[in-house]
Formats: C-alpha cells, sequence, structure tokens
C-alpha cells in the first residue's frame, strides 16, 4: 500500500509542478507580448513596463488566450497600429515558444 501511496504522491507532484510551470510560462508569454505591443505603441521604459502589466492582468478576466488577445489587438487598433487578429495570435504562439525556452533555462 506504501508503494502505492508514494506513487500517487509522485504523480500528484509532478502534476502540480507542470501546473505551476506552464501558469509561469503563460503569464512571461503575456509580458512578453505586452512589450512587443508597447513598441507597436510607441512606448518605452516605465511605461512599457506598464503596460505589459495590463496584459498580464488582461487573462485573469476570462479562461483561454481570448481576453489577452483581444486587449492587445484592441489597444493596438486604438492606437492607429496596424494589426490583425491573425498577426497577434502569431506573435502570441511565438512568444510562447520563447517564454517556454526561457522558463526551461531558468529552471
Amino acid at each position: 500500500m506504501s508503494q502505492f501511496t508514494d506513487r500517487q504522491k509522485s504523480f500528484e507532484n509532478k502534476f502540480k509542478n507542470d501546473e505551476e510551470f506552464n501558469f509561469k510560462v503563460n503569464a512571461r508569454r503575456n509580458k512578453l507580448l505586452g512589450l512587443w505591443a508597447a513598441g507597436m505603441l510607441s512606448l518605452e521604459g516605465e511605461e512599457a513596463e506598464a503596460y505589459a502589466k495590463t496584459v498580464v492582468l488582461s487573462d485573469f478576466e476570462e479562461p483561454g488566450d481570448d481576453d489577452v488577445l483581444q486587449k492587445v489587438l484592441s489597444d493596438l487598433t486604438a492606437g492607429n497600429v496596424e494589426a490583425s487578429r491573425e498577426s497577434v495570435r502569431k506573435e502570441m504562439d511565438h512568444l510562447m515558444d520563447l517564454a517556454r525556452e526561457q522558463m526551461t533555462a531558468e529552471s
């Protein structure tokens, strides 16, 4: 019975660690996306960092990535930056890979 309990705890710990890692990767991707959009909006320094934080926080509005995508697309459109849903999604996908690489290197 002890082996089964140990094995179960091991799987639970792995699941917990994987979920935590994925959460951090997603947050990193959103920050990178915010910094990318900030550059498109000609924001620099503290303004760019503050904007990136708003992008990270927007991810808590709804499950999934649509809230982040819609926020960035709306902000770019409001800033007279030509962008499409597809171009923002493509950048999100690219930055997800980059964020995963960065987080893996840091761990």
